[in-house]
Order: structure tokens, then sequence, then C-alpha cells
């Protein structure tokens, strides 16, 4: 299945296979796909380093404890976690990042502006970092003691619990809409021509992904924002609820299985540090 035709079948399907334009389509997404695959995988290849020498790090609710402070400056945090974004963001992006080169090369403009394109939305999970930063930077300030409380298995549980119940919210449904359809969604954005509009594009495609995928990625904070094997599963599943043809049910199934998860462990703490090794 093309990874376009999923989210917004009138990218692929509107033409018919003896158009000139349908094999110019079939190229572009090639392109697209190899150009964000080759990225997505030096971000995967960075994280995973970066994972072993935090080994033995708290980067996560259900780490406190068992793990040692994490030792890691702000700046290196911000590079991880770009590279984190372009690992597990950058394979849900092909639909739109072919929809946009595609209409921008009807401008008769280069891939320039797309590269801008791109350069935005990666802007926008960039400056979100500094929240995860800072919750980081929180860890740092509790004691190993903190891993026996009450209080944080408690809160760990609220965390996964309301990632779950945002996956039925009205907000989450519009902004997968719009990551869903990419065509429509350029359509609603267009900012005019340039590498200047392109930016613009990028940040408000960013906006959304962000709207769509924040509570997914809050888990993190809980089983560890360097948990290479959550990290895996949340992108699969981001992979799926955009570019899957049937990815608009998956939010409602997801969002079961975490507020059902996170019940359990509000009430039988010791799971949490269960899920935070990877179960």
């Amino acid at each position: 299945m093309s990874p376009v035709r999923g989210p917004d079948r009138g990218f692929a399907a509107r033409h018919s296979d003896g158009d000139p334009l349908a094999s110019l389509s079939r190229q572009i997404v090639l392109a697209v796909t190899g150009w964000l695959l080759v990225c997505a995988a030096v971000g995967w290849i960075l994280t995973a380093r970066q994972t072993t020498a935090m080994s033995g790090m708290a980067s996560g609710l259900g780490q406190i404890g068992t793990g040692m402070p994490v030792a890691m400056a702000a700046p290196v945090f911000l590079a991880m976690w770009v590279g984190m974004m372009v690992g597990m963001m950058f394979p849900t992006a092909v639909p739109m990042v072919a929809a946009h080169y595609t209409v921008v090369r009807r401008r008769g403009q280069g891939a320039f502006t797309t590269v801008t394109f791109v350069a935005g939305y990666l802007l926008a999970w960039s400056m979100i970092g500094v929240l995860p930063l800072t919750v980081l930077l929180g860890f740092r300030h509790l004691s190993s003691s903190a891993g026996q409380s009450r209080w944080l298995p408690t809160l760990a549980g609220m965390t996964v619990m309301m990632a779950g119940i945002y996956q039925f919210s009205r907000w989450k449904s519009i902004c997968l809409r719009n990551c869903r359809s990419p065509l429509a969604f350029l359509m609603r954005h267009d900012f005019g021509g340039g590498a200047h509009a392109a930016l613009r594009t990028g940040l408000s495609h960013g906006a959304y992904c962000l709207g769509c995928c924040w509570a997914l990625m809050s888990v993190l904070l809980v089983v560890g924002l360097m948990n290479l094997i959550w990290m895996v599963a949340l992108s699969l599943v981001f992979l799926g609820e955009k570019c899957w043809r049937h990815g608009q049910v998956l939010p409602r199934i997801i969002g079961t299985g975490l507020a059902l998860l996170g019940a359990v462990v509000v009430i039988h703490p010791p799971l949490l540090h269960l899920i935070a090794s990877g179960m």
C-alpha cells in the first residue's frame, strides 16, 4: 500500500494509471520516502548510542530509585531530543512531505522549499523538547527513597491514564484528521510560495502533529525517555495512525489500553518498574 493512499486517497487516486502526473507522484513518494527513512535511520542510530551511554540512569518516573540521576547538560539533551524526533516522526511525515513537494513542484519551485517545510516541522518538535528537559532535570532532585513511595506510582499511573483518555478527545481527532489528509491540510494552510511560507506551513503541521502525539509521548516520562522498546512501540502507533488506511481506529484501541494500564499501576504500584523495564 502506498504510504500516501491510506491517509489521503485523493493524493494517489485522483490520477489514473495513464496520467503522467500519477507516475510523477509515485516518483516523488519514493524519493521522499527514501530521504526521510535515511534521516530516520541516522536518528535511531544516534538515539541507540545515547541510550547505551545513559544505561543505568533514571530518565522516567518508573526508574526512580533503581537508577542514578541523569547527568546531562541541556544542550546535550536537546540534541538527543532532536535525534529522537527525527527517528520517531520522520517516517510518519512521508505522506505530508510528498504532498508538499508535489504541490511546490507544480508551482515551479525546487526541493529546497520542501526541505524548509521539513525544517519547520522539526523546529516545532525541537521547541517542545524544553518540557521533557524540565521534567528530566526535576528527576535529579528526587531521592532514591521516592521510588518506594506511594505518590510516585500514583502520579505515573495518572499520567498514563490521562494519555489514554486524551485519545478520545475532540482535539486528538481534529489533529489526527489534519495529519491524515495531506492535500486538504496544504490547501487550508497555503501561505503562498517561497521558503518563508514553507517554514510557516511546516510549523503549522508540526503543531498539529504535536496535538496528535504529545499525550502518547508523555508516556516516555513514565517509562523512560530513552526506553527504546517503548520508543519503537510508540513510533509504530504514530505510523499506523497517520499512514494506515484504518488508522483512525487506533486511538480508541490504544487509549483504552493505556487508561487500563494506568489504573492498574495506581492500584498495583510494583507494575510501574515492570513496564519501565520494557516488560
